[in-house]
């Protein structure tokens, strides 16, 4: 029976209560000042509004999941894209909800603190090493101004401390728990989450895997739980942890694509069939087009070794020259290139060695797999050539050329055969935007293909098509833009050739195809780095030694920095340089049969080290290899281990260090200095990381701590 009055009992953390209340002040009040672009928004922001209008946009700097984020914020604040981001300190429109723009970065940083007080309780410390861990990371300035703007590097961190939190609570709990499973589900989704913002997640999602498996392993040795205990246990982690995050990850980009479904201003670094696949653009040039190439087929031919910017076979009414520079002759038949635009003269036409006719006949007669044809130039009737000549700019590979018939021993040898490298059978049809061609010269075997040089001037700088053999690779040619001709007279041809024809045959590329085709240029496809003014070294994160000004107002003296709390910073390197030390002393001690520490404590240190050192080693030392600009913000993800690091070392050395109360006392004098000074220095930058209120010229001057900060002033 139902008892009366239903009672419910609840502990709060009224602690966590009040960290969380003072992480949301500092990250959301007056979030939309500056009403201006500021720094990365300039970046970001384009993307928020390509999103807004569905136009397919590629980033090579990371997956999707970031920038959905980002633009569900805009989307909450009826953002309908059209905002010009063409410089840092534009002023947004009053159409343009800047709050709106900013908030899910500011909550996601704002939770943060509560995480890291909720993951150094997961660490076994204690509630005041908790709120040690929180209070710097509320009080770190760089952490608050990278929430408060529209940037990612809070999500990122919000994601992978949740991913942690999770997990530790799901290794603590009973094995008999059956609702411990939920927060490892809930570790797995945030570690994808994680690796969806921005790749850098994968550097703590490997952490965490390592230390699942350290905890697998000691599971599996277990002899108190049963076999079957140990095999669901281990099955659930392998299909949280891997299956989950893979299969999320692949659900990111489903989503992206299907968002962004138009044509836009990155469609040429992807394939012909990608580009089929979105509205406007090449789908609208190519709709309808004949599936099946055939004899008489009119085709333009793109490369798809052309990376980034695509190139399409051409050819036009002006010749090798008799002798190149280097005094080597060549053929003097005319010009074959690959050329980077559209153009009448990449017209080609499919025709069969055995008849003369240029029209596709009634029935098309499809072209197959291992068919020998010949290539006619649209515009100017010369047949695709080669033969043993050197190319111009390739001596090593075979000239390629528009035979030319001058009366002298060089007989023609314009024969090619199709190889479909993608096909499905060996009688498989040459299939417009689908399939990938290689052609081969029967004469030689050698195989077309573009070189990847450019040709002088008297080339026009187009670039160089070679017949190359022994070239195994499978990238060749793609049948982008396809009509069936019907005139036979020459003029009559050109005339056609300049206007499309539609037939309505619909064709779409899978889901899978995009997905992997966006992976690769993702990996493959990157921009130009350029020497950045705030761009800095790793090592020079350590010390603080960079700032980047990401925001000044155009006629006064408030701006905004990146800047770090001068006095956490520099508590997070001793924290760090103090455990290594300590654990090598431990080691040699442990090695030469000293236990310092009971197995418990010994366990609790290790795992401290293994999560905090072991997160800011992972998340600092790949950017000492990396050969692309840097900036101060790629080092917060690895400071945030460090602030979690100080209080629970703080705490293991009062505890099992020091045993003297006069010892206990004056640590706790030092911690509590530190924390003041901590305090102290977060509002003396407080002007830098909210930019008000305004300083001047002097005050400013003060604020250079170090030499090598740029801080920006006008004097009056």
């Amino acid at each position: 029976m139902l008892q009366l009055p239903l009672v419910v009992t609840a502990q709060v953390d009224l602690v966590l209560v009040l960290v969380s209340l003072l992480a949301f002040w500092t990250r959301l009040s007056q979030l939309s000042y500056p009403k201006a672009v500021v720094f990365d928004e300039l970046y970001y922001g384009q993307f928020v509004s390509l999103y807004m209008k569905r136009v397919f946009f590629i980033d090579d700097s990371g997956p999707p999941l970031g920038h959905m984020v980002l633009a569900l914020g805009a989307y909450l604040g009826g953002f309908d894209g059209n905002f010009v981001w063409n410089r840092i300190g534009a002023e947004y429109p009053s159409s343009v909800s800047v709050w709106c723009h900013r908030v899910l970065p500011a909550l996601c940083g704002a939770l943060c603190v509560p995480l890291v007080y909720l993951l150094t309780l997961e660490l076994r410390f204690s509630h005041l090493s908790a709120l040690g861990a929180a209070l710097l990371l509320l009080l770190e300035n760089s952490l608050i101004v990278q929430s408060r703007f529209m940037l990612l590097e809070a999500v990122l961190i919000f994601f992978v401390l949740l991913a942690f939190v999770s997990y530790l609570r799901f290794h603590h709990a009973p094995y008999s728990s059956w609702p411990r499973y939920g927060w490892l589900l809930l570790s797995g989704v945030s570690c994808s989450a994680a690796i969806g913002v921005k790749y850098m997640g994968v550097f703590s999602y490997l952490l965490l895997l390592g230390v699942a498996s350290l905890h697998t392993w000691s599971l599996i040795g277990d002899q108190t739980v049963s076999h079957l205990s140990v095999c669901v246990q281990c099955v659930c982690r392998l299909v949280c942890l891997l299956v989950v995050p893979v299969l999320l990850y692949v659900f990111w980009f489903y989503v992206h694509l299907s968002l962004l479904n138009r044509s836009g201003p990155h469609d040429q670094l992807m394939s012909s069939a990608f580009q089929a696949s979105l509205q406007g653009g090449l789908s609208r040039i190519t709709q309808g087009q004949p599936l099946e190439v055939a004899y008489g087929s009119q085709v333009t031919l793109r490369s798809s070794a052309s990376q980034p910017i695509p190139c399409w076979l051409h050819s036009h009414k002006a010749n090798y020259p008799i002798r190149y520079e280097n005094g080597r002759g060549s053929s003097h038949q005319q010009q074959v290139t690959c050329y980077p635009f559209k153009d009448v003269n990449n017209w080609w036409i499919i025709k069969d060695p055995s008849r003369q006719e240029l029209v596709v006949g009634r029935p098309p007669q499809p072209v197959r797999h291992g068919d020998v044809i010949q290539l006619v130039h649209g515009m100017t009737s010369r047949f695709l050539n080669s033969h043993d000549v050197a190319a111009p700019m390739s001596p090593h590979a075979q000239e390629v050329s528009g035979y030319v018939d001058f009366n002298v021993s060089m007989a023609t040898q314009n024969l090619w055969r199709v190889d479909i490298a993608n096909k499905e059978a060996e009688s498989d049809v040459w299939k417009t935007i689908l399939s990938e061609v290689r052609l081969v010269h029967v004469n030689t075997s050698a195989v077309l293909k573009l070189s990847g040089a450019s040709l002088p001037d008297w080339g026009f700088r187009q670039l160089e098509v070679v017949a190359e053999k022994h070239f195994r690779s499978l990238l060749g040619w793609t049948v982008e833009e396809h009509r069936y001709g019907t005139s036979q007279e020459q003029k009559e041809r050109e005339a056609e050739l300049h206007s499309p024809t539609h037939i309505d045959i619909n064709r779409k590329i899978s889901f899978w195809a995009k997905f992997l085709e966006l992976q690769w240029k993702m990996l493959m496809v990157k921009q130009e780095e350029s020497e950045h003014k705030y761009s800095s070294a790793p090592m020079e994160w350590i010390t603080m030694e960079t700032n980047i000004a990401y925001w000044l107002h155009t006629s006064t003296n408030a701006q905004i920095h990146l800047i770090g709390n001068p006095v956490s910073w520099g508590v997070a390197n001793l924290s760090l340089l103090a455990y290594q030390l300590l654990a090598a002393v431990y080691l040699l001690r442990r090695r030469r049969g000293f236990k310092d520490l009971p197995d418990g404590v010994w366990d609790q240190f290790v795992c401290l080290g293994c999560v905090c050192v072991g997160g800011w080693f992972v998340n600092f030392v790949p950017f000492l290899l990396m050969d692309k600009t840097l900036f101060l913000y790629h080092y917060l993800p690895a400071l945030v281990y460090l602030h979690l690091l100080s209080p629970a070392l703080l705490e293991h050395t009062h505890t099992h260090l020091l045993s003297s109360g006069t010892h206990r006392r004056a640590l706790q004098v030092c911690v509590a200095a530190v924390l003041l000074s901590v305090f102290l220095s977060y509002r003396t930058f407080c002007p830098l990381t909210y930019g008000s209120p305004e300083l001047s010229a002097n005050q400013l001057q003060e604020l250079r701590w170090r030499d090598t900060w740029d801080i920006l002033y006008r004097r009056r």
